[in-house]
């Protein structure tokens, strides 16, 4: 009995194990195939190609989400759905080599919000049917959308736009708009982290034409720019203006 015991013991302890070691997989630095990237029990959920070193070659940018049957949980308030799909998600970017091989080039597990979020059942999936990563002109953009189901009026874009220098991805750009679903009122405000100068622009209607928008430049405070490997969702809000 006590050996049966034991055995069971361990054969939990090793399912616990590797549920943990795939919520946190080790990425592959070098595949010949971009498939590779992906590890078992993950999937790729969005895809973009473009040169981003300006070497000529198709780079590539990943998405990719994990699939653990536990990371679906119980909506306990019932706003929202009735499960929250809280499966975390990695944003990797790959820099295509001569030989046609892909060397990963940055990796952030902590930008792309999961499909749910316990905290706020009736957000809709940021990254969903209106989100997206897109390479254009040398140039990563990656575009989330809050839409709230229950509890809250607006709808929010998000874009966030990355160049390579300096030997990394870092946010040169930064924009957020907003819509009052009732009034049908806008709001918008952008960053451009090359010039440090941002703008606000209040009055125009998504319901009515004729608007004239009123806009206000400023300063930025200068800091260090944020980066690709370590920026979070909520990292803009550090920079202040003058």
């Amino acid at each position: 009995m006590i050996k049966k015991c034991l055995l069971i013991l361990l054969f939990n302890s090793l399912f616990s194990m590797s549920f943990a070691q795939s919520d946190k997989p080790t990425i592959k630095k070098s595949v010949s195939k971009i498939s590779d990237f992906v590890p078992a029990k993950w999937k790729l959920i969005a895809q973009a190609n473009g040169d981003l070193n300006k070497d000529g070659l198709p780079d590539v940018a990943l998405v990719i989400e994990h699939t653990n049957p536990k990371n679906f949980i119980s909506n306990a308030n019932k706003l929202g759905g009735d499960t929250l799909n809280t499966n975390p998600r990695y944003l990797l970017v790959a820099f295509k080599k001569a030989n046609g091989t892909y060397e990963l080039a940055a990796k952030n597990t902590a930008f792309i919000p999961p499909p749910n979020s316990e905290e706020s059942p009736c957000l809709e999936d940021p990254f969903g049917e209106n989100g997206s990563i897109e390479i254009a002109k040398g140039l990563l953009s990656v575009h989330f959308q809050n839409f709230y189901s229950c509890g809250a009026w607006e709808i929010y874009n998000f874009d966030y736009i990355f160049r390579y220098q300096n030997q990394k991805f870092e946010l040169i750009g930064y924009n957020k708009s907003s819509m009052h679903r009732s009034t049908g009122e806008e709001a918008s405000s952008t960053m451009n982290f090359s010039t440090m100068k941002a703008n606000y622009s209040t009055g125009t209607n998504a319901f009515k034409d004729g608007g004239k928008p009123k806009t206000i430049w400023k300063k930025i405070k200068s800091r260090k720019l944020l980066e690709l490997n370590t920026i979070t969702e909520d990292a803009v809000d550090a920079f202040t203006t003058y």
